[in-house]
């Protein structure tokens, strides 16, 4: 609690609308149950109850980069951890709890339009369309600069809290 009074002091907000120079300060790794090697999202750039925005500088070393591109698997992964980051944020600086497991629970209409590089730095919009009894159903895109790379609709599935 005293590291919640003392960002809100420093930043003067209201967690529901969050600066975005208040959401570059949080380590990303606090916010996922994912953990190294497989973060696949580098910070959280925007945050409301319906949309949240991360971006990623693809590392060389990422364990989804094949012939210097980050594969349509770890952009699936990047969609479903901005999801998990949004309700990360929601648990730790809105209902003060933990972190929540979630799970990919299918994946529609997915478009790959191409794939980033090395050293690109890719942001990734999720809107939340519904959200009701631990689903969420979301819309999902990833873009590099002006480009679109993907687009898709994705259903999560947050696990209970024990």
């Amino acid at each position: 609690m005293a590291e919640l009074t003392a960002n809100y002091s420093s930043y003067n907000m209201d967690y529901s609308t969050p600066t975005e120079e208040f959401l570059r300060s949080i380590d990303i790794h606090t916010l996922l149950p994912q953990q190294e090697p497989f973060v696949m999202v580098g910070t959280l750039t925007h945050f409301e109850m319906t949309k949240v925005v991360t971006e990623l500088v693809i590392p060389e070393d990422n364990i989804f980069v094949n012939d210097g591109k980050f594969s349509a698997s770890g952009l699936i992964e990047n969609m479903a951890q901005t999801c998990a980051a949004r309700l990360g944020y929601v648990n730790k600086y809105i209902l003060l709890k933990g972190i929540q497991l979630g799970y990919i629970g299918a994946i529609r209409n997915m478009q790959v339009f191409d794939l980033p590089k090395v050293g690109d730095k890719i942001t990734t919009t999720v809107n939340i369309r519904e959200e009701v009894f631990g689903m969420i159903l979301a819309d999902a895109t990833v873009e590099c600069g002006d480009k679109l790379l993907v687009s898709t609709e994705m259903k999560i599935a947050e696990k209970e809290a024990e």
